[in-house]
């Protein structure tokens, strides 16, 4: 209910946001609760590789169109196409975020100020949020840009990238900031929304979804990192015996 205040015989209604505002609000959760599930799918699938080469190798083929080639190899433009639509994304995403990050130096003192005279740790995780978001505004368009301009994956090609292209600095960065982002963001959207109450439990299921998936795909790099190792150059893509 909106309160009213009633001057001089008149009734003065306070002002309500701008229905841009809300809009946006709504789009910047819509993107993120899809950039979330995303990487969840995403990262399980990499992980896959700790399964065996073989079994990367028939979900790779699976999620790129194997059954329907003739060589049954897949269609490498299929991670070309999801890339580009991931991009953009991101990119609407991060353009709706933008509204509300501090650009000033003024404004990121004062609110250093802010997070160390409270105890709130909701806003603390929000400020979190804010960091991880600033790295990712570098570092997932390069991943992206990567896999648009050369989108052939694999055990054997994977691996390439990450250890002879020296592809492992970036994940190792990218690993931690798109977790925490991500996991906080899908907290965040769940309290905003009204989807839970339940707060502390729900710190602790996002805590242990970033440690969970922070082990997982640190195994998946390391994964990566031996079988590039044993890979020399040129490098041919794996085929199954």
């Amino acid at each position: 209910m909106i309160s009213t205040t009633r001057v001089h015989n008149r009734v003065i209604t306070p002002a309500l946001g701008h229905p841009w505002s809300a809009k946006a609000d709504k789009l910047q959760s819509a993107t993120g609760v899809l950039l979330g599930c995303f990487l969840l799918l995403h990262m399980h699938f990499e992980s896959t590789i700790l399964l065996g080469k073989e079994t990367f190798y028939y979900v790779v083929q699976l999620l790129e169109g194997g059954m329907l080639s003739r060589d049954g190899h897949g269609f490498p433009v299929v991670t070309q196409v999801f890339s580009v639509l991931i991009l953009v994304v991101v990119m609407l995403h991060a353009a709706l975020a933008l509204r509300r990050f501090p650009v000033q130096l003024g404004q990121w003192r004062a609110l250093r100020s802010h997070l160390g005279g409270i105890n709130h740790k909701d806003t603390h995780a929000w400020f979190w949020q804010l960091v991880t978001g600033f790295i990712l505004f570098f570092l997932v368009p390069v991943h992206l840009f990567t896999m648009i301009l050369n989108p052939e994956i694999g055990p054997h090609l994977s691996a390439e990238r990450v250890y002879h292209d020296n592809a492992w600095l970036l994940y190792a960065l990218l690993l931690p900031a798109v977790v925490i982002h991500a996991m906080i963001g899908l907290y965040r959207v769940a309290i905003k929304w009204g989807l839970t109450l339940q707060r502390q439990g729900l710190r602790r299921l996002v805590k242990g979804l970033i440690i969970y998936l922070l082990c997982l795909g640190s195994a998946s790099l390391v994964a990566y990192l031996f079988i590039g190792s044993e890979l020399s150059l040129p490098v041919q893509p794996f085929v199954p015996e």
